[in-house]
């Protein structure tokens, strides 16, 4: 029997949509993540309103489609989010790569890196582009 595929076409899609770094006409916070597992990383660099919410991201990302899907998924789905709801999502998304929580986390797009769930190699790529925008709000 064939195992499925490591990278899926919704994963290849999603780490081929992402979007090239932009310079922000105020940074507000910035950060840099690495995997230990890996040695992925994702640099972020955050501007935030007066309420403290994402009003625009850059990413650069050196990662493996996986970590490229999940930092796509994040630019497309961060802006407006407070720093708690960054905080949750990273959280879900960890139990339920680990398999302590049944559904995706309630952040749109990140279903389709179910495939990685089996494989805890990538676990770390996935997880930075949540740690690195996390951060990078911290620090502003």
């Amino acid at each position: 029997m064939n195992a499925p595929p490591l990278y899926t076409m919704e994963i290849l899609r999603l780490a081929a949509s992402l979007p090239d770094p932009v310079e922000l006409e105020r940074i507000d916070g910035t950060a840099t993540e690495r995997s230990l597992t890996c040695g992925s990383t994702v640099s972020c660099v955050v501007r935030l309103g007066d309420d403290n919410r994402l009003e625009a991201l850059s990413q650069s990302v050196q990662a493996c489609a996986f970590g490229q899907a999940c930092a796509s998924v994040v630019a497309r789905q961060a802006s407006g989010r407070g720093r708690d709801e960054v905080a949750l999502a990273l959280e879900q998304l960890s139990q339920w790569l680990s398999g302590n929580r049944a559904e995706p986390p309630g952040w749109p797009g990140l279903e389709a890196l179910a495939p990685a769930r089996s494989r805890p190699g990538r676990h770390g790529a996935i997880l930075l582009p949540f740690r690195a925008l996390l951060a990078a709000m911290d620090s502003a």
